[in-house]
């Protein structure tokens, strides 16, 4: 361990926890709550209700004590609002697509997995027990190539909708074209997708016309734009009842929280009444890439690729000394020689905000940029 540890010292990438106070002054554009929902009075009633009504914990597993009304309400809701036939919510986004991709895959089956997936779909590939075919990022003739080529009769396509670094779109209306022709299903992680993407936030697969497809499964989380906590599947009633039988990660895992159910279900019902709320994260998503000198994204993931590690960390510790806070991903978040600064928009960023964001960028990135 201490040689390992050693060697990412050598090469910038150690990793720190740095456990931030709740009055933080720091602007926030690291995190994920792209609504800015997480400290609406709406979402933490939700939470505080359903605190009060359900108790701190779900008690058990979603099979033994851990299913409540709540979490039926919750499924009901996120179904309804997807277009899909049925859903299950799992305590997270990462044991979401553990289980889903694990469930509808397993010996003698073929997984493409997209090679900038995160590392859950990763992960789930892993465990799967599949033949696994890794493609190029969003190469719809390699994805074709290997289910043409497979001897396997099942076949899985998985992808996130929308990159978690990059911030780009997956061409699913045309990989769906492909699953379909050559027999295959497509897993989609709508995780930085809905709330962003799509008529009113319904996430890319809605806008690419495939909500409530038979052969279309989406995971999400509830834990960005719905500021909360858990992950979710959704799709055909029938893969929902087999995940039910079969998802290792809900079988065995103790169930979601009342609280964070009661908070997604509140966010939800926001966004449901306030349709505007993507397209405000969308303007201050292409404000702040203007900012930083990069094209505007179709999403919520300002992407600002510096190079080399110890330069993507050095500028975004300065961009928290001058009271900024971004992400920075290194690999393997990312590939070598690619690093960046990872800028993330909410919609309710204020002119001022924006105006402060502008301001340290310039300052960073003149540094920062040869």
């Amino acid at each position: 361990m201490d040689r390992n540890a050693e060697r990412r010292r050598a090469d910038g990438l150690r990793r720190a926890l740095r456990p931030r106070p709740a009055d933080e002054p720091l602007l926030d554009l690291a995190g994920n709550d792209y609504l800015g929902l997480s400290r609406d009075k709406r979402v933490i009633d939700g939470a505080a209700d359903a605190l009060r009504t359900w108790g701190a914990g779900s008690t058990g597993s979603r099979l033994v004590t851990g299913s409540t009304q709540l979490h039926a309400r919750l499924e009901d809701a996120l179904a309804a609002f997807t277009g899909a036939e049925a859903a299950l919510v799992f305590s997270s986004g990462y044991t979401a697509n553990l289980g889903a991709v694990t469930a509808l895959s397993g010996p003698g089956s073929l997984i493409v997995s997209d090679a900038a997936n995160h590392a859950s779909l990763v992960d789930a590939c892993r465990l799967s027990r599949a033949r696994v075919a890794v493609t190029p990022h969003n190469d719809l003739a390699a994805v074709e190539d290997a289910l043409a080529r497979r001897t396997e009769e099942r076949a899985v396509v998985v992808t996130d909708s929308v990159n978690s670094a990059e911030g780009d779109l997956a061409p699913l209306r045309a990989l769906h074209a492909v699953c379909r022709a050559r027999g295959a299903a497509l897993v989609v992680d709508e995780a930085h997708g809905l709330g962003v993407c799509g008529p009113g936030g319904r996430g890319h697969v809605a806008a690419e016309g495939l909500a409530g497809a038979d052969d279309v499964v989406l995971t999400m989380t509830l834990s960005k734009s719905l500021g909360s906590q858990g992950g979710a599947v959704l799709g055909p009633r029938r893969v929902i009842d087999h995940l039910v039988d079969t998802a290792r990660t809900m079988i065995f895992d103790t169930g979601l929280a009342p609280a964070c159910a009661g908070a997604a279900l509140a966010a939800l019902q926001i966004l449901r009444e306030d349709p505007g709320l993507p397209g405000a994260v969308l303007a201050a998503a292409a404000a702040l890439a203007e900012a930083a000198g990069v094209p505007a994204p179709p999403s919520a993931v300002v992407s600002v690729v510096l190079g080399e590690p110890e330069v993507a960390f050095a500028a975004a510790g300065r961009c928290a000394e001058l009271g900024l806070r971004v992400g920075c991903f290194r690999p393997p978040s990312v590939p070598e020689g690619t690093s960046r600064l990872r800028l993330t928009a909410r919609a309710d960023l204020t002119e001022p905000d924006l105006d402060r964001a502008r301001a340290v960028l310039a300052t960073v990135l003149a540094q920062a940029r040869p």
